[in-house]
């Protein structure tokens, strides 16, 4: 559970200061804390179980602060905070050039914008399939499926990679996305490295071919594939449920998918180039052969301002962002959501960059 003294602990190991923190910390048990307003927040829905219980715990123990989160979307969710609709956001796409060079309202002109990673999953290649219990997915068996060259289950290409398994003559209907989202982004991503020429539609938020069913949101897909025959799609693997789950191949090695193995990926990968010292946004290398590790992953960054118009916005958002950079954050996350817990000297960084907002 989240503890508010630990949390200012965490940011003294990086030696810097919370403003405002004894504002968030009761004078003792059972006091209210003197931090009060309204927060809101919109964008993955991929970590909104993650945030549900972030904004659950963070309340208990800031119980005059209210904390909204609307699970819309990675893109929905940045187009709100530039438009200064909501305080912050959450996305499984990193910002672009574009989006940086960006002004918001929220913002004191040019003081630049924070992005620290908060959330790690693997996206799991969900499937419902009569009599089929376990599935492997080779790259461009799954480049093939969605780019609607494979359609039916007992194709040749899902034959050889699963030469124990018995399919049945079953049209293939394959989920995507129907809005902008981060989670397509990382999921295209993964494709257009690994799937060679089969996969050539442009990687980005929207899902780039007019093939398959289109859904809303992580649980959009999760429920049409849920509710259909013959269905397989992408999602947050800690939304998968009873669903069966694909392993893909990592170099000659069939691998399912574990918050390690993501996190493992995370570690291994380097930074967006070019970046100021308060964005944290991972250049993820989705070629890794190393069978500890899950390259079909995505990370979801919270984004905001460095420095808020409204002193009252930044003190909140301070003491949110830096919760959910916390040890503490990070537990609960994973405890509820099954997410890969930032930890280390990336926890550290990404707690350093939340305690100096304002």
């Amino acid at each position: 559970m989240f503890n508010p003294v630990k949390v200012a602990s965490a940011v003294a190991l990086v030696a810097l200061t919370l403003a405002g923190c004894a504002a968030n910390e009761p004078a003792d048990e059972g006091t209210p804390t003197a931090l009060t307003g309204t927060l809101n927040g919109a964008g993955a829905s991929s970590a909104g179980t993650a945030q549900e219980a972030w904004i659950a715990e963070f309340q208990t123990a800031n119980d005059g602060v209210t904390v909204n989160y609307d699970p819309s979307g990675s893109g929905a969710g940045r187009e709100s905070f530039f438009a200064g609709a909501v305080e912050f956001a959450g996305t499984d796409s990193s910002l672009s050039d574009e989006e940086l060079a960006m002004a918001s309202p929220l913002c004191v002109a040019d003081a630049g914008y924070f992005e620290v990673p908060v959330y790690v999953s693997p996206i799991a290649v969900i499937f419902n399939v009569d009599g089929v219990d376990a599935l492997n997915l080779a790259p461009a068996t799954i480049a093939g499926i969605f780019k609607g060259d494979i359609t039916n289950w007992n194709d040749a290409a899902i034959a050889a990679d699963n030469p124990d398994v018995t399919f049945p003559d079953l049209a293939i209907t394959a989920v995507h996305r129907s809005d902008d989202s981060g989670t397509t982004k990382n999921f295209t991503d993964y494709l257009s490295k690994n799937a060679g020429d089969i996969w050539d539609g442009e990687v980005g938020d929207a899902f780039p071919y007019s093939t398959g069913e289109g859904a809303s949101g992580t649980s959009g897909v999760v429920d049409a594939v849920t509710n259909g025959t013959g269905t397989i799609g992408y999602a947050d693997a800690s939304k998968a449920g009873d669903l069966g789950t694909a392993n893909i191949k990592v170099g000659d090695t069939w691998v399912g998918h574990t918050p390690e193995g993501a996190a493992a990926v995370v570690a291994l990968s380097p930074r967006v180039e070019g970046r100021s010292a308060t964005d944290m946004a991972v250049a993820i290398d989705r070629t890794l052969t190393d069978p500890t590790a899950y390259p079909l992953v995505l990370v979801s960054y919270l984004i905001g301002c460095n420095d808020y118009a409204d002193d009252a916005v930044g003190a909140l958002v301070n003491a949110y962002a830096t919760y959910l950079t916390s040890v503490d954050g990070q537990a609960t996350a994973a405890t509820n959501a099954g997410s890969a817990p930032v930890s280390g000297a990336v926890q550290e960084e990404a707690a350093a960059i939340t305690a100096a907002i304002k």
